[in-house]
């Protein structure tokens, strides 16, 4: 009689033990990604909407937050509003360590596992996420530098349209570095109007400035391809630009900008949520960094990715336009 009731409550342990496997097997995985940009810019719906479409394959939620502007104070208030709320993970761009550095070890103490995006290629693993997905931010205006010092350019001009971000700070830094020649760093508000504003005046104080690198395509890009254009005959100024609009691939295409640096925003969206869905359910990982850019577009490669048939250079594979 004892053992046969030893056999059935066995038995029950063991369905119970099963049952609870299924349900948790069963459950949607629920991940929150926090960055500086809101989806009103093209570059970060780019983001936005990836991790969604990965979000919709891989059978799990992602819920984008994000300042209505730039400010790293919010947006430090939106990383602990998502570790309060022990997501089974975090997606977060780290655009300064000295002000998500709490947030994000928070993240880690709990046993959140964070993923970085982005910006914060450097920084990420000391921070506490488990890897980046992005570009070395020095590495890629160091390419922007070079490119530009090839092509002759002597006096630049390096827009910075969030002052604060770090990782704008070390575009430039890079930029000065590969250049070699004179660079004024110049801080311009998150509107393109003003942008064009401070470019056209900045052009007109300096007749020697013949190199532009906007750090963002829609914000600062657009506006300092069109301030470039207004210049009087005989005066040409060279502009690069990170990231890509629509707009900024048909000015490459047209020889209007020098090129733009794509880092591939639809993989900073993409892939983070498939890596945090293959970690929660076979605990696999990438054990490194994944670098989504610098690619260098010039002229040849806009004019591939814009179906134009006079092109016939290839150099690379084709990505969808997206700008920041």
């Amino acid at each position: 009689m004892i053992p046969r009731l030893i056999r059935i409550l066995l038995t029950a342990v063991a369905v119970a033990f099963f049952a609870a496997a299924v349900a948790r097997a069963q459950e949607t995985l629920r991940f929150v990604m926090v960055t500086h940009g809101p989806p009103s810019d093209p570059f970060w719906a780019t983001i936005k909407d990836a991790a969604e479409r990965a979000a919709d394959e891989a059978g799990v939620e992602v819920v984008y937050r994000a300042p209505e502007t730039f400010d790293l104070e919010a947006m430090a208030a939106l990383v602990t509003a998502a570790v309060e709320e022990k997501p089974a993970g975090l997606i977060v761009s780290i655009p300064n360590a000295d002000a998500l550095a709490g947030p994000m070890r928070a993240a880690e103490t709990a046993g959140i596992p964070v993923v970085s995006i982005n910006s914060g290629f450097d920084v990420a693993r000391s921070l506490g996420a488990i890897l980046h997905v992005g570009q070395g931010e020095y590495e890629a205006g160091r390419v922007a530098g070079e490119a530009m010092r090839e092509s002759g350019g002597t006096r630049a001009l390096c827009l910075n349209h969030e002052v604060g971000n770090v990782a704008l700070d070390l575009r430039c830094k890079g930029f000065i570095d590969g250049f070699g020649g004179s660079v004024e760093v110049l801080p311009v508000a998150s509107d393109r109007e003003e942008v064009g504003e401070a470019v056209e005046a900045k052009l007109v104080d300096d007749p020697e400035i013949n190199v532009i690198l906007a750090l963002n395509a829609s914000i600062a890009g657009e506006p300092a391809i069109e301030a470039a254009k207004a210049l009087r005959p005989g005066r040409t100024v060279d502009v690069g630009t990170f990231d890509l609009t629509a707009t900024v691939l048909a000015a490459v295409a047209d020889g209007a900008a020098a090129f733009a640096i794509d880092q591939q925003p639809f993989l900073q969206g993409y892939l983070p949520v498939q890596f945090l869905a293959l970690l929660k359910r076979h605990d696999v990982v990438p054990v490194s960094n994944v670098s989504t850019g610098p690619r260098l577009v010039t002229e040849a490669e806009a004019k591939r990715r814009l179906g134009r048939p006079e092109n016939l250079e290839m150099d690379g594979e084709p990505t969808e336009p997206g700008g920041g």
